[in-house]
C-alpha cells in the first residue's frame, strides 16, 4: 500500500504562499508517523514554483532521502483559470522559469536523491482548456526529451 503526500516545496514561504495548509515540519512528522505502520510512502514535488531557487529544489531531494520515502512524482506547475494564482500571473506578480530551467532543476534533484527511490514522474499533463500556463505550452513529452537530453549529458541515467 502507497499513501501519498503533496509536499510540492520544502520552503516554508512558498507552502504559505500557496495556501497547502501544511508546513515542512508536518510533512516531515507524517512521514515519519506513516513509516512507523509500515506504509509506502510517495510524495509530489513542483519544482519550478515561482517562489523557489535551486536551492529549495536540492534541499528538497535531501530531504525526502533522509526521510527514505519510497518514490516521487515530480510535477511542473500548472496554472488553473479562475484561482487567486491565476490572478497573480495575470497580474504579472511573478514569473515563471523557462522548460531548460526545469530540466536544469529536475536533473539536480535527481542527482540529490537516494538512488533508491523511485522516480514515478519527471513531469505532468493538466488539461489545457482550464489552465493559463501548462508545461510552457509544448507537450509534457518535449519537456521530458529536454530532461533526457540534461540527464544524457551528465552521463546521469
Amino acid at each position: 500500500i502507497y499513501i501519498e503526500l503533496g509536499l510540492q516545496t520544502v520552503n516554508y514561504d512558498t507552502l504559505e504562499k500557496i495556501n497547502r495548509g501544511h508546513d515542512l515540519a508536518q510533512f516531515i512528522d507524517a512521514v515519519l508517523r506513516i513509516k512507523r505502520y509500515g506504509f509506502n510512502i510517495t510524495t509530489h514535488m513542483i519544482v519550478n514554483l515561482p517562489w523557489d531557487s535551486m536551492k529549495d529544489t536540492i534541499e528538497g531531494a535531501r530531504i525526502l532521502s533522509a526521510l527514505g520515502v519510497d518514490q516521487v512524482k515530480l510535477h511542473a506547475l500548472y496554472i488553473v483559470k479562475n484561482t487567486l494564482m491565476a490572478k497573480w500571473y495575470q497580474e504579472g506578480q511573478f514569473t515563471l522559469i523557462s522548460a531548460e530551467e526545469y530540466a536544469d532543476r529536475v536533473v539536480n534533484f535527481v542527482r540529490h536523491l537516494h538512488p533508491d527511490i523511485v522516480l514515478q514522474r519527471l513531469v505532468g499533463r493538466a488539461p489545457e482548456d482550464n489552465t493559463l500556463f501548462t508545461n510552457w505550452s509544448m507537450g509534457w513529452w518535449r519537456v521530458q526529451d529536454l530532461i533526457d537530453d540534461k540527464l544524457d549529458e551528465l552521463d546521469a541515467h
